[in-house]
């Protein structure tokens, strides 16, 4: 194996084993003896189980970051919704070890590069794109925040409940969860589907 497949094998098992066990209970001696190699190997790569952990945040983070980033591109309001909520479902589905390992806790080292700050980043992106949609609709754009927060948190403790439930589809949590968001509770559709 060369040094790249060596380390990406290192960053899969690592992730594999972040995932089922947490950050304080993973180790080492699980990671090298998962890959068959010498622990060394693993400190020679990574400096250590932080230096691993880190590598594996930021990759999920960017993966998550990339899919939540490319659905806000969309011009109708309603059709973002929609696909930020899928994105994130998506993501999950795709992806489950890496969103377990981002909605637990973090080393108290690390200040970026959690779910939190990543919430904290949609929220701000979701803000700015609010802020325009309520200034043309003559709303107070000073609000924006505060919605933006809502839908964000929202979509968010949907989606760390749907990690472990998967049912409904993500379809159908998606479009539920817009129905609330468009619609509110007074006007929840009956069956609400996705628009795209």
């Amino acid at each position: 194996m060369t040094g790249t497949q060596r380390r990406q094998q290192l960053i899969e098992i690592g992730r594999s084993v972040f995932a089922e066990r947490g950050y304080e209970a993973a180790s080492i001696e699980e990671i090298s003896a998962r890959a068959h190699v010498s622990k060394p190997v693993v400190y020679e790569h990574f400096g250590g189980k932080e230096g691993l952990y880190a590598v594996v945040v930021d990759r999920e983070m960017s993966t998550l970051l990339e899919m939540i980033t490319s659905s806000l591109t969309q011009n109708r309001s309603r059709i973002r919704v929609e696909r930020v909520a899928l994105a994130l479902l998506t993501y999950v589905e795709e992806r489950t070890d890496g969103f377990r390992i981002l909605v637990r806790d973090s080393p108290v080292s690390a200040k970026e590069g959690t779910y939190s700050s990543l919430l904290n980043e949609a929220v701000s992106q979701v803000g700015h794109i609010l802020a325009g949609d309520f200034a043309r609709r003559g709303f107070d754009a000073e609000l924006a925040p505060l919605y933006a927060q809502a839908l964000v948190g929202m979509v968010a403790t949907t989606a760390t409940w749907w990690l472990d439930e998967r049912s409904p589809s993500k379809e159908v949590v998606a479009a539920h969860l817009v129905n609330l968001c468009w619609n509110g509770l007074t006007n929840l559709e009956e069956n609400p589907q996705l628009r795209e």
